[in-house]
Parts: structure tokens; C-alpha cells; sequence
């Protein structure tokens, strides 16, 4: 089973604001509510979460170094960093768990090029884009078969 193990669930620059900024690319749903509904989904899965999110890019890595190898499994969205952050880059590449990197819209056809490109992808075991909230519960899906149960909880995938 999954008991004692434990995701951070990791959230960068601008994420505060989901549900207010830009609701047609990141969708309605406040950074609480997901936080909430992938924590509850996780728990049913025998599974604990550490959450985090903030604006400044060095918190993020020194969060990235604290829980390098203390967590399981990872799951990020660093916003905007995941275009141009080589110091993220380089954290993550020292995680010893698998981290999954997330995006709610799809970075990859977004109308800005500099958007399409991310430079963490490389160091992350998995990539989930524009999939919305879907996105976060297929990396939890992900990580919970990754912990050698053979299957996920099916609650853990909507839709």
C-alpha cells in the first residue's frame, strides 16, 4: 500500500491567482480548491501531501532542496520559471524521487513562443500539459502506480 508516503505538490510564480487571471487558459478553479481536491485524493490513496507555492524563485529551490529527499514523489508547476529557470532546472535535477511536471494549459501550443519551451522537462520523469485539473490527478495516478501498487485508486481520475 501507499501508507507513509508522502508528495509535495509545488506551485510557482502567478498561481496565487488562478481563477482570476486568465480563466479560459488556467480554468476557474482557485489555487485552494485544487490543492484541496488533489490532497483529498491523495489521502484516499493512503497518501500525504506537502503544499507549497510561492512568487519568488529562490524560495521555490530552497523548498526543491529541503524536500529533495524527504518526499516520494513530486509534482510542479512552476508557471512561467518552466521557460527560463536553469537554477530550477538544476534542483530538480537533484530530487531523488520521481517529480512530474504539470501544466494546466497546453504550454506547447500556446500563442507565445517563448511558452512552448520548457526547460525543466528534461530533469522531470513525466509531463503533463493542458489537461487542466485532470492533469494533477493523472500525476497523482501516475506517482500512486509508480509506488508499486499496480494500480491507482480509480477515484484519483475524473472524467
Amino acid at each position: 500500500m501507499n501508507e507513509n508516503r508522502t508528495i509535495a505538490l509545488l506551485h510557482g510564480c502567478n498561481l496565487n491567482l488562478l481563477g482570476e487571471r486568465d480563466p479560459e487558459q488556467y480554468g476557474e478553479k482557485k489555487l485552494g480548491e485544487l490543492e484541496r481536491e488533489f490532497v483529498n485524493a491523495a489521502r484516499r490513496g493512503g497518501i500525504s501531501c506537502i503544499t507549497f507555492q510561492t512568487n519568488h524563485e529562490g524560495e521555490l529551490i530552497e523548498k526543491i532542496h529541503e524536500l529533495r529527499k524527504r518526499v516520494d514523489g513530486m509534482v510542479i508547476n512552476p508557471g512561467a520559471w518552466t521557460h527560463y529557470s536553469y537554477a530550477l532546472h538544476d534542483a530538480l535535477e537533484m530530487v531523488a524521487a520521481p517529480v512530474v511536471e504539470v501544466h494546466l494549459s497546453d504550454v506547447a501550443n500556446r500563442k507565445e513562443e517563448w511558452r512552448r519551451h520548457s526547460v525543466i522537462s528534461d530533469v522531470c520523469d513525466l509531463t503533463i500539459s493542458g489537461k487542466g485539473m485532470e492533469g494533477y490527478m493523472e500525476a497523482l495516478a501516475w506517482l500512486t502506480q509508480r509506488f508499486g501498487t499496480g494500480k491507482a485508486d480509480p477515484s484519483l481520475r475524473s472524467g
